[in-house]
């Protein structure tokens, strides 16, 4: 019976503590997600006066966060192949430290532009290893939830750093962007890799024992562990799949509808907002940006909260085709946005 509860994804009590632990430190990476895009909105009228900064060199600075992205997105399915899910986790989580502490020492924009990128780096993995990360530890009947988690911590990361930013300096908000990273990279010591990462680079003994720990001590888990196994064969069974597959006859119209729709959402503008909301309500009108951007924070997080099961897409399954794995490798690549 425990076995087929575990095949059909009905945790209990008992077998959730690891699966929700290592779903609390993954999301740490959600959370540096958020504080690297809320933090040069309360932060603009600070850096530019301590550093002299003219208006274009600060947008750069907000701005080259998304290449930074971008860059770290492209290449976060080959660094999670090869490093593991928690090895992408913990090189992510560097980048942010490398970034957030060149961001706190700087005296140029320099400095900050490579601060700024380095983060941006990060976040960009993370974007792509954290959802992954958790749809493969997670029990079926959670995954949808817990995969959510992700953009629910991303908006949470955002609004408290733009709270926060409204209260200290700038440098002592780089700071606090340390935070998350540093939880990130302790408590991955302490949780298992993914046990489908484990059985793909053929880790069987520590496949199992991952499994075990993420089920618990005394469950079944011969029947789930079959299930994973016969998944990967069959995946690994299939043709090798490339970029340009996905323009092939079969492909081209879902390629087409779901990058476009990609592509027109994030050219909608709203993160030139997100990264300039301080500045942006000021210029508005506003004798301070603090109280707007503080309340489009708490916004945010709001329109999360009904919607648990958001970012489930195609996830949700557990398995990513090859070629669904490369479309979410193209919805990593279409988040350069500017400001204009």
């Amino acid at each position: 019976m425990a076995a087929s509860e575990h095949l059909l994804g009905r945790p209990t009590g008992s077998t959730l503590g690891m699966v929700m632990a290592s779903t609390g430190v993954a999301v740490m990476g959600s959370f540096a997600f958020g504080v690297a895009i809320g933090y040069s909105a309360p932060t603009e009228a600070g850096i530019r006066q301590d550093l002299q900064l003219t208006l274009s060199q600060y947008s750069v600075f907000g701005s080259i966060l998304t290449i930074g992205a971008m860059i770290g997105a492209v290449a976060s399915g080959y660094i999670a192949d090869v490093a593991g899910r928690k090895g992408a986790m913990r090189a992510s989580a560097l980048f942010c430290v490398v970034g957030w502490l060149a961001i706190f020492l700087a005296q140029s924009a320099a400095s900050l532009d490579f601060g700024r990128f380095c983060t941006g780096f990060g976040v960009g993995v993370f974007s792509y290893v954290v959802p992954v990360f958790i749809a493969e530890i997670a029990p079926k009947a959670l995954r949808g939830v817990l995969t959510a988690l992700n953009q629910l911590l991303v908006c949470t990361g955002l609004s408290v750093t733009y709270i926060v930013g409204t209260m200290v300096s700038w440098r002592m908000l780089a700071t606090a962007g340390l935070v998350p990273c540093i939880i990130l990279i302790v408590g991955l010591f302490f949780i298992p890799e993914s046990p489908r990462w484990l059985a793909k680079v053929g880790r069987q003994k520590e496949f199992e024992i991952a499994l075990q720990r993420l089920r618990g001590k005394n469950a079944d888990v011969f029947l789930e562990a079959e299930e994973i196994k016969e998944f990967i064969e069959s995946i690994e069974s299939l043709p090798k799949a490339g970029i340009q597959d996905l323009f092939s006859r079969s492909y081209i119209c879902p390629v087409i509808i779901r990058v476009g729709l990609m592509v027109f959402q994030q050219f909608v503008g709203i993160n030139g907002i997100l990264f300039y909301a301080s500045e942006t309500f000021v210029s508005a009108g506003f004798p301070s940006g603090n109280l707007g951007t503080i309340l489009m924070g708490c916004i945010q997080v709001k329109i999360m909260l009904p919607h648990p099961g958001a970012e489930v897409g195609i996830l949700c399954e557990g398995g990513r085709s090859k070629k669904t794995s490369a479309l979410n490798k193209i919805r990593g690549a279409c988040t350069i946005k500017c400001r204009i």
